[in-house]
């Protein structure tokens, strides 16, 4: 059947991404939600089936087990699988696509679950003094894959998110229309929001506390530059959410943006952080909590963070209580016709607004929309390329009108104040 596509994972974004697909039925004529929990995918088609044409099934599936992932997939037999579970199935997931001659889309780059393993690590630490940042996660693991799509003749779509995703997408974007070259670019990540909870995170605990508890990097002038967790801070006004204290991480886009955009000097990626949970996170990290390294606990293993993350509100549930808002977005300096000039393309996000319409937070929203984006896009061979590519390999513009009518609006600014 035309227009059918394999759901894999039933968390926040992509609670979000399912919304997305049952709004945009005259593509997405049949979904099937699959999980290691097969009751959430099974409550969640009960919520939808009624108000959408989609055809919803659901199935039960370890995202890290290949062998059930080829049966799951040879069985529902989808033109596309998105992969919206957790960054460390990656390779399983595309190695499914792979034996079953299936389209693959994804929202987050690789990374290990174990990061002692010593196979991935010697990978790591190579690639370490090779490429100079630190970071767990990259893209070599999931490019590697690219000769073997191109054989295959299938499409393999990466970090379709908003950043990665539509991050990427906005420098395209920016490319195509407004530079003919660009220098820099400073991704901006603000989310104004407050859930009242003393701690807690956005996204999945274990990626988030991983993330911004690493050393920071940016790149400029051909090569990675590596700071400490956190070490530069800078102030910005953001609109429609105000002045936010917000600090240089590392992030992948800036791998692929590296790569793929010719002749930029500097790409950095900013986010915001109030100071409440600055200190909780420093504070977990002194005494352990979270290492991803296994302990003995009476008797049995367990990963810190692991435990944490289950001693944390689920993302998911922050909806009804988070207000305020999010604004990500990138600003832009380079030349046009030999004359310099800057840009800022950002969208703002409400996150009572999102609630109101698929029951989440701004930050599974503006991930979980352009993961249906992305996917719609490859399902209707509107992007169709052979191999393994980040988004912004391919025409911006048929993502961004689809941003405009699913939820994510977009601002171009002229002249915006830079980030120094």
């Amino acid at each position: 059947m035309q227009g059918k596509v394999l759901i894999i994972g039933c968390g926040g974004v992509a609670g979000v991404a399912i919304h997305k697909c049952c709004q945009n039925s005259d593509t997405f004529k049949e979904i099937c939600i699959a999980s290691r929990t097969k009751e959430k995918c099974d409550a969640l088609k009960e919520k939808l089936q009624g108000i959408t044409k989609t055809k919803i099934t659901t199935a039960k599936v370890d995202a890290d087990n290949k062998e059930e992932l080829v049966r799951l997939i040879r069985q529902v037999e989808p033109q596309v699988v998105l992969n919206v579970a957790l960054p460390y199935q990656d390779l399983t997931i595309m190695e499914a696509c792979l034996e079953t001659g299936v389209d693959y889309v994804d929202t987050a780059n690789y990374e290990p679950e174990d990061t002692d393993d010593p196979e991935w690590r010697a990978v790591y630490e190579k690639r370490c003094k090779e490429e100079g940042f630190t970071a767990y996660f990259d893209y070599s693991w999931q490019w590697a894959y690219k000769e073997r799509f191109e054989k295959a003749g299938l499409t393999a779509l990466l970090g379709t998110g908003f950043d990665p995703g539509v991050t990427s997408v906005f420098t395209a974007y920016a490319l195509k229309h407004y530079f003919d070259e660009i220098d820099t670019i400073d991704i901006l990540d603000c989310n104004g929001g407050d859930h009242g909870y003393p701690f807690a995170t956005n996204f999945n605990p274990e990626i988030n506390l991983r993330e911004v508890s690493a050393n920071g990097s940016y790149w400029e002038n051909g090569h990675w530059v590596e700071t400490e967790p956190m070490e530069i801070k800078r102030v910005y006004n953001f609109p429609q959410v105000g002045q936010k204290d917000m600090y240089l991480l590392h992030h992948e886009e800036i791998e692929s943006l590296a790569k793929n955009i010719p002749g930029v000097k500097r790409i950095r990626f900013f986010m915001t952080f109030g100071q409440s949970y600055l200190t909780h996170m420093k504070c977990l990290e002194n005494v352990g909590m979270l290492s991803t390294t296994p302990i003995e606990f009476e008797g049995q293993q367990i990963v810190p963070i692991q435990f944490l993350k289950a001693l944390l509100p689920d993302p998911a549930s922050l909806g009804p209580r988070t207000v305020g808002k999010t604004n990500i977005g990138c600003i832009y300096t380079g030349r046009k016709d030999g004359k310099q000039r800057s840009i800022y393309i950002y969208n703002v996000c409400d996150h009572q607004e999102c609630y109101k319409e698929v029951g989440s937070q701004a930050i599974s929203y503006t991930t979980g929309v352009p993961a249906m984006i992305g996917t719609a896009l490859v399902l209707n061979k509107v992007w169709d390329k052979k191999g393994v590519f980040t988004v912004e390999e391919f025409d911006p513009d048929p993502y961004m009108d689809l941003l405009n009518q699913y939820g994510l609006p977009w601002v171009v600014e002229e002249n915006p104040i830079l980030v120094e």
